[in-house]
């Protein structure tokens, strides 16, 4: 075994054993959770990010390269995985998750649905992933796979080879989510930090700290403690088995792109965006949603287009947090309000609606019910 694997696995055995310091008997407690039952088979999908990161040193904690280490290697550094769950890994990508491609999306999404039609068997599946797109691929899965078996997203905040990587424990507890009963119907799950999130309510909210992914005023749906692995809500919107979303047949996605509100805004982009042909424009309003008067005559011009090459514009909100209702003014321009959708996950929604209608009336129905 090469110097760097053993490296690699002597400080992730370390980071277990600081870890155990803090917790009172946490392997007998994880131990307890598999005893005397038939472990369950959880398929890990590889696609790279931080997690899988190499750094030159233990230190280099921002200098460093995602998507450096397989899946296999992930996984066979966390040997504590095995007290839980038979573990099978396929590599999709390896790459940071800014390279992430809607391709990607497409892959991931028809893999898992093919596994889960062809193995009973499997519990629920685990996709390492970097955490800069993280929530914008567990949304896209949350709507496109048709099975109520978990599916979990995680990554990490610190590269494989720093010190106190934070991606074994993560990988861990993702595995325990993924085999959990409780877990099942519940949607696609991000699990980073010993949270529980929803992909559709989640959003990374810091650059470094390894909390980063919250769901603002929603809240957690559970914790994975050392004890049990714990669900105190649920989303009530649609996903997974109760999706109208199918990509099976489809090999690209309609093109969305996203404008950004700010003070005296540059009316040309949004005419670029017209010229190329887009098939959907998501703005990231002010406040509750709100566009400018610039914005607003350009609006008013692109309406003025046959309808043929006019895109669908859905209103969101730069703010992070809150409801984007209908107003009527906004509402006679043909705008569809995001709801609680932030811009990119709004742009996700209104590329499968695309994919199913351009009617304004249905796709308003798709941004209340997703």
């Amino acid at each position: 075994m090469c110097k760097f694997n053993l490296a690699f696995k002597a400080r992730h055995r370390a980071a277990f054993a600081l870890i155990a310091v803090g917790l009172t008997c946490p392997v007998f407690g994880w131990a307890q959770e598999s005893h005397n039952r038939e472990l369950p088979l959880v398929w890990v999908l590889s696609t790279g990010g931080t997690i899988a990161g190499r750094g030159a040193s233990s230190t280099s904690l921002t200098e460093y390269k995602a998507g450096s280490i397989l899946g296999e290697e992930l996984v066979s550094a966390v040997p504590e995985i095995k007290q839980f769950a038979e573990v099978k890994v396929e590599q999709i990508v390896n790459v940071g998750s800014p390279d992430i491609t809607i391709d990607n999306w497409i892959t991931l999404a028809n893999h898992i649905n093919e596994l889960f039609s062809h193995n009973p068997k499997i519990a629920g599946i685990v996709v390492t992933h970097g955490t800069s797109t993280l929530e914008e691929t567990a949304y896209f899965l949350n709507l496109t796979v048709k099975h109520d078996r978990p599916v979990v997203l995680v990554g990490a905040q610190r590269p494989a080879t720093g010190i106190s990587a934070d991606g074994p424990l993560n990988l861990l507890n993702a595995v325990r989510t993924a085999s959990s009963l409780e877990a099942r119907g519940k949607g696609v799950l991000i699990v980073m930090n010993e949270e529980i999130n929803a992909a559709r309510d989640t959003t990374k909210t810091n650059t470094y700290r390894v909390e980063t992914f919250r769901s603002p005023e929603l809240g957690y749906l559970g914790y994975v403690d050392a004890d049990k692995v714990s669900f105190y809500r649920t989303s009530t919107k649609r996903h997974s088995v109760n999706s109208e979303f199918d990509v099976s047949q489809i090999k690209t996605l309609p093109k969305v792109d996203i404008l950004y509100s700010y003070v005296e805004p540059n009316s040309a982009m949004i005419h670029a965006l017209i010229t190329s042909g887009v098939n959907g424009i998501v703005f990231a309003g002010t406040g509750a949603g709100t566009l400018s008067s610039i914005e607003k005559t350009a609006v008013k011009e692109v309406l003025s287009l046959p309808a043929a090459s006019r895109p669908v514009l859905v209103r969101s909100s730069r703010t992070g947090n809150g409801r984007v209702v209908g107003r009527e003014e906004y509402d006679e321009m043909g705008m569809i309000p995001a709801d609680t959708l932030n811009p990119q996950k709004a742009r996700i929604l209104l590329m499968l609606a695309l994919t199913k209608t351009n009617n304004l009336e249905q796709i308003k129905r798709m941004f209340a019910e997703y």
